[in-house]
């Protein structure tokens, strides 16, 4: 979400033609920003950490991409070990 509103306004033909790179697999709202927006393919660092609708945004025709890179997994799980708070937050989860 954070990367569309740093794009500005885009035109519809502009999104038609994106790649959304991300560090982790996009979440429920991620994904359906990607679908609103009709952004065809998306590059995933890594979905280990976290996975969200992969098979429906396939379903949907969008191209997903899956790294698994192992930096993007360390960045993740480092991010979650030293914000735990704020990890389960974003991701709409209690703590455990």
């Amino acid at each position: 979400m954070d990367c569309l509103n740093n794009a500005g306004r885009l035109t519809a033909a502009d999104y038609q033609q994106a790649t959304l790179y991300t560090t982790l697999s996009p979440c429920d709202m991620c994904s359906g920003a990607a679908l609103l927006y009709g952004i065809p393919k998306i590059v995933v660092g890594e979905n280990k950490t976290f996975s969200g609708p992969e098979a429906y945004l396939k379903s949907r025709g969008v191209q997903l991409e899956l790294l698994h890179n192992l930096e993007c997994q360390q960045l993740m799980e480092s991010f979650i070990k030293n914000n735990p708070a704020l990890w389960y937050e974003d991701i709409g989860k209690e703590m455990m």
